[in-house]
């Protein structure tokens, strides 16, 4: 097998996974609430705010203005069924993007220089993964964020492979539409920057500050620094510009600024002075940060962080609202067991490894890190430089927040597990396995009708009802 037919195989599999049943249920879903309304006030031109940055919504309304998309569903509740067809359009494109996804990571791992079946094992794991279906079958966000930063990150590693300068530009222009999804996104350009700023360390401690390639500096910076905070800027000036009209959001922003906004109270007032366009722009971030840092909010499916890696709190989203079925139908965002506790020990040997790796250096038994410890360290840095931002985040978190941390969590098991001898029946075992347990929880990714009894034998652990 040759890395183009993986790819098709990887793509076919991931394309199936992701469109079967597309469309179902015919309901609002956990926070299309929110994001549908978003995406109708984009076509309304109606202000709203919302606690991140636009990117994603914008996308998703852009997509649906080509298709004459009419605003017919309020979005009002969780459950509220659909009036017609068009809400599949606003599904459409984050399905693409979990659909892509599997193939941007299976590249990634070649990067690595992950052999052609393990990075191919790897990379089913993300398509057979039931958090990530779920998290990208419906209009929610993440499936975006998660492709254009791994996609930053295949740019990089190409970058430190190959060179060129054009990947290092992709690698902060990905970077900088994920940062327009999330803030979270920033963490994407955070292991470039940690990366690029050790080895610059190094080269200072060798050769001082006269060995340093500014040209080359100021590039990287360009790159890496420049164009992602240049995409974010225009991003959400957009943003700002397309929402013209008095919408649902005016109270959360200053008199100066409700005064753009068309049928405003404060429109025509002239003793209030207007914003320019970076006075909205900052105080737009400034309202973002205060309402993220003031939501009190609570969910009985939330859970912290460090619960994610272990699966303790799955998150339901849907229940079905019919009455005349004894089945139910029920969306829980609950990963697939193997991939999502595999993973997990996966982490806690590569810790062991990494510092074993690095005490030997500290102590001068070797000059140098092998190889396996310096690609073991990388990711790990990227798997932290992914989690460690929630750990002093005060609001509410779910499951889903892990999802970037857990594919670097499923690139360093398939790392590993590479470099072992019975490398092939592991792989096959785990694959087989996750297929399995994928089909098995299945109905709970898709809403398909489930028994009483069959829906509690899939609830393993008792946090997970």
């Amino acid at each position: 097998m040759n890395k183009k037919r993986s790819i098709v195989i990887i793509l076919t599999l991931s394309l199936l996974v992701h469109f079967l049943y597309f469309g179902l249920p015919n309901q609002v879903v956990f926070d299309e609430v929110w994001y549908g309304r978003h995406v109708n006030d984009y076509i309304n031109g109606t202000f709203h705010f919302d606690g991140h940055p636009p990117l994603g919504r914008m996308t998703v309304a852009g997509f649906a203005k080509i298709f004459n998309y009419k605003p017919s569903s309020g979005f009002l509740n969780i459950g509220e069924k659909f009036p017609d067809k068009q809400y599949m359009i606003l599904r459409f494109l984050p399905s693409l993007a979990g659909a892509l996804l599997p193939v941007v990571i299976f590249l990634i791992m070649q990067e690595l220089g992950i052999s052609l079946l393990a990075s191919l094992a790897g990379s089913l794991m993300i398509v057979f993964d039931n958090a990530l279906l779920v998290q990208s079958r419906f209009l929610l966000m993440d499936a975006f964020l998660l492709l254009y930063g791994f996609t930053s990150l295949l740019f990089y590693f190409r970058y430190r492979n190959r060179g060129g300068k054009l990947n290092l530009l992709l690698t902060g222009t990905f970077a900088g539409l994920a940062f327009s999804v999330k803030w979270v996104g920033l963490s994407y350009v955070g292991l470039p920057v940690v990366l690029e700023g050790l080895g610059l360390l190094g080269q200072v401690k060798n050769g001082g500050l006269f060995s340093i390639n500014w040209r080359k500096f100021l590039f990287t910076f360009t790159a890496l620094v420049a164009i992602p905070l240049a995409i974010y800027f225009c991003i959400i000036t957009a943003y700002s510009s397309l929402l013209y009209k008095s919408g649902t959001g005016d109270a959360f922003m200053s008199p100066g600024y409700q005064k753009t906004l068309q049928g405003n109270q404060y429109q025509g007032r002239q003793d209030i002075e207007t914003p320019n366009v970076f006075e909205k722009f900052y105080e737009l971030n400034v309202r973002m940060y205060q309402v993220n840092q003031t939501l009190t909010a609570t969910h009985s499916y939330s859970s912290r962080w460090y619960t994610w890696p272990f699966m303790i709190r799955p998150v339901y989203y849907w229940l079905s609202t019919s009455d005349s079925s004894p089945t139910e139908q029920k969306i829980y965002l609950l990963g697939n067991p193997v991939i999502w506790w595999g993973s997990t020990i996966a982490i806690a040997y590569a810790l062991l490894f990494a510092v074993k790796s690095l005490w030997q250096k500290v102590r001068n038994l070797r000059s140098s890190l092998p190889t396996a410890a310096k690609t073991t360290c990388i990711l790990l840095t990227g798997y932290f430089l992914n989690l460690l931002p929630y750990i002093g985040i005060k609001r509410i978190m779910f499951l889903y927040h892990y999802l970037a941390a857990l594919i670097f969590a499923v690139i360093i098991f398939t790392y590993l597990v590479d470099r072992t001898k019975n490398r092939r029946k592991i792989l096959i075992t785990v694959i087989a396995a996750a297929i399995v347990l994928f089909i098995y929880f299945a109905p709970l990714s898709y809403g398909l009708p489930l028994e009483a009894g069959s829906f509690t034998n899939r609830m393993w652990l008792t946090s997970w009802q």
